[in-house]
C-alpha cells in the first residue's frame, strides 16, 4: 500500500523540501515509484499551472504548494493524508484538486476549513473537541447539525448534573437523619457529583464579532462608469460600470493574477482609473482587512497590535473598551495579552487581524480573504455577524461556501480585464454563467513568458526570480496613503483655482497654485503607476 501525505508547511519549509534540486520536474519525479506512470506528473503540473523546468528554489508560496500537491498525486497512492490541501489556491485550483480527488479511488484523510470542499468528498467525520474525538458516519454536509445536537445534549446533562447537586446539597441541610451508613454514601455520592461538575469542560465558545458603526451613509455608496485601467500593454479592468447601493454584498472573485485587488482598490478611491470615472458616495467611513498578516510585527504583543501601544483600551466604534475584554470577544485568553505575535498559530494571527480591522468605526467594510486560517466556529459567528451589518461589504475570497452564504452579488473576469456581475451568490453564479472559473489553459505559459522577459538581463540570459523587497513590501503598504494625500491635495488646489477672482486678484498666487497643481497630479500618476507595478507583481508572485 502507498501512502503520501501533504502538510501544512509554512513556505519557509516547503522550500527546504525542494533543496537538492534543479528542476521542479525533478523534485516531482524523485517521488515516483519504478512502476509509476511516468507522464502523470506532467499532466498534473499543466492542470495546476507550473512548469518542470522551473527552479524550486525560486517559486511562490502558491507555487511551492501546488508542486507539494503534484508530488503527492503523481504516484497515485493508495491512500492520501492531506492537512488543509486549499491553503494557497485559488478557486479554479480547489475545484480541480476537488474534482481529481473524487475521481481518484484513494481513501482520503482530510484536515480542512473549507466547507464545501469537505463537503463535496467527505463519507465521514472526525470531530477533535476538548481532547475527545467523536465520529460520525456521514459526510461534512451533516456535521454542523449533529455537532449543535451533541453540545445541546451536553448542556442538557450539564444542567440534570446541577440539579442533582442542588439536592443533595439540600438532603444534606435539611434532610432526615438515616443510618449513619447510609447517610456516609450519599456524602460520598454528593462529593463525586462535585468532581464532576469541577472537572466538566465546557466547548470553548463562540467568538463575540461585531464591526465598529459609524453614521448610515448615502443611499449610493459607489457608482464606477466604464473605468479601466492597464499595466503596460496588459488591460487588467476594461470598460467596467457598476453601481453599489447601500446595504450591498459584493464578491469579487477570480483565479490569482486576475487583478481582484486591483479592481477593488478602483472601486474604493484608493487606485484612479485609466479610463472612466468613478464616484464615492457621502459620508463614507470605510474599514478595510487586507492578507497581510505578515505585516505584522512578530516582536509586539496580543495587547500592544490591538491598542497601538497606547494604554490597555481599544476604541470600538468611538467608545473605550478594556483591552482584555475584547480580546475575549476573539477568543484570546487574558494571559496571552503579552504573548508576541510571532508565537501565535495562522488561526489566532487571522482573529487578531479581524479584531484590529473591525475596531474602526465604518459604514464600508472591504475585506480581502477574510477567511484564512479562522476555524469554523469563527467563520460562523463572522458571517452573522456580516448578516446583521447595516454597512455595504467588499470582499475577495476563495471559500466557496462563505460566498453563498454572505454575498448578494458576485463579479468575475472573463478575460482581457473584462468583469462581469452576477446576482447571488457563487453557486447562483455559476448557474447563470453556465461554467467554472477555469483559467484560460495559454494563461500560466503566457504569464510566464512575460516575467521571464522582464526578468532576463541584457544578454537575454534568464535572471532569478523578482521576489518582493523589504522596501518594496512597504511600499505597497504605505502607498494608498500617499494617494489618498495626494487626491486631496489635488481636490484643495483645484478649489483654490476655481476661484474665477484669483487670477485678476493675484497673479502670482495663481501661477503658484498652478504649477503646485501640476507637481501634485505628476507625483499622485507616478505614485498610482509604482503601486499599480507592485500589486501585479505580488499577484503574481503569491498567485504562481
Amino acid at each position: 500500500m502507498l501512502l503520501h501525505k501533504v502538510e501544512t508547511w509554512h513556505t519557509f519549509q516547503i522550500l527546504c523540501a525542494f533543496s537538492g534540486f534543479a528542476r521542479v520536474s525533478d523534485y516531482v519525479e524523485a517521488g515516483l515509484g519504478p512502476n509509476d506512470d511516468r507522464n502523470a506528473p506532467r499532466y498534473l503540473m499543466e492542470q495546476l499551472g507550473l512548469r518542470g523546468e522551473d527552479n524550486p528554489a525560486e517559486l511562490s508560496g502558491g507555487e511551492a504548494r501546488r508542486a507539494a500537491l503534484v508530488r503527492a498525486l503523481a504516484p497515485s497512492p493508495d491512500i492520501l493524508l492531506l492537512d488543509e490541501p486549499t491553503n494557497h489556491l485559488d478557486l479554479p485550483a480547489i475545484e480541480w484538486l476537488e474534482g481529481e480527488l473524487a475521481d481518484r479511488n484513494a481513501a482520503l484523510v482530510i484536515i480542512s476549513h473549507d466547507r464545501r470542499f469537505l463537503a463535496n468528498l467527505s463519507r465521514v467525520t472526525v470531530w477533535l473537541d476538548r481532547g475527545k474525538v467523536r465520529r460520525i458516519e456521514r459526510g461534512f454536509a451533516a456535521f454542523e447539525s449533529w455537532r449543535d445536537d451533541v453540545l445541546a445534549e451536553e448542556e442538557s446533562e450539564r444542567r440534570k448534573l446541577d440539579r442533582k447537586i442542588e439536592a443533595e446539597e439540600h438532603w444534606m441541610r435539611y434532610g432526615v437523619t438515616g443510618r449513619r451508613k447510609r447517610n456516609m454514601r450519599r456524602v460520598g455520592q454528593l462529593q463525586t457529583l462535585r468532581e464532576n461538575r469541577r472537572t466538566y469542560r465546557a466547548s470553548a465558545g463562540d467568538a463575540t464579532i461585531t464591526a465598529g458603526s459609524a453614521a448610515p451613509s448615502g443611499a449610493l455608496v459607489i457608482e464606477a462608469k466604464n473605468i479601466g485601467k492597464s499595466y503596460g500593454d496588459r488591460a487588467i479592468v476594461s470598460d467596467f460600470s457598476i453601481r453599489i447601493q447601500r446595504g450591498d454584498r459584493i464578491g469579487i472573485v477570480g483565479p490569482n493574477g486576475s487583478g481582484k485587488t486591483t479592481l477593488i482598490s478602483l472601486l474604493t478611491g484608493a487606485l484612479g482609473p485609466d479610463t472612466g470615472t468613478v464616484r464615492l458616495g457621502a459620508n463614507l467611513a470605510m474599514a478595510t482587512l487586507d492578507q497581510g498578516r505578515e505585516s505584522l510585527d512578530p516582536t509586539a504583543t496580543v495587547a500592544e497590535t490591538l491598542t497601538g501601544g497606547r494604554g490597555d483600551t481599544v476604541m470600538i466604534g468611538g467608545q473605550p473598551k478594556h483591552v482584555i475584554g475584547y480580546m475575549k470577544d476573539f477568543l484570546f485568553a487574558p494571559e496571552q495579552a503579552r504573548t508576541p505575535l510571532g508565537v501565535l498559530s495562522g488561526g489566532e494571527r487571522g482573529r487578531l487581524t479581524l479584531a484590529r480591522a473591525l475596531a474602526k468605526p465604518s459604514n464600508l467594510l472591504v475585506l480581502d480573504e477574510p477567511t484564512n486560517d479562522l476555524d469554523l466556529e469563527t467563520l460562523d459567528v463572522l458571517e452573522e455577524m456580516l448578516g446583521d451589518y447595516a454597512g455595504t461589504v467588499l470582499l475577495i475570497s476563495h471559500d466557496r461556501d462563505f460566498l453563498d452564504r454572505v454575498v448578494n452579488a458576485v463579479i468575475v473576469p472573463d478575460g482581457g480585464g473584462r468583469w462581469t456581475e452576477f446576482a447571488g451568490g457563487y453557486s447562483d453564479m455559476l448557474a447563470q454563467r453556465g461554467e467554472d472559473l477555469s483559467r484560460d489553459p495559454t494563461k500560466p505559459a503566457a504569464a510566464k513568458e512575460q516575467r521571464e522577459t522582464r526578468a532576463a538581463g541584457p544578454n537575454g540570459a534568464k535572471q532569478p526570480k523578482r521576489r518582493l523587497s523589504f522596501n518594496e513590501k512597504h511600499a505597497l503598504e504605505t502607498l494608498p496613503r500617499t494617494m489618498a494625500e495626494l487626491q486631496a491635495k489635488v481636490r484643495t488646489l483645484h478649489q483654490q483655482l476655481d476661484d474665477p477672482g484669483l487670477y485678476a486678484r493675484d497673479r502670482s498666487a495663481f501661477d503658484t497654485t498652478s504649477a503646485a497643481l501640476a507637481a501634485a497630479q505628476t507625483e499622485l500618476a507616478a505614485a498610482e503607476e509604482k503601486w499599480l507595478a507592485l500589486e501585479v507583481l505580488r499577484e503574481e508572485i503569491e498567485g504562481g
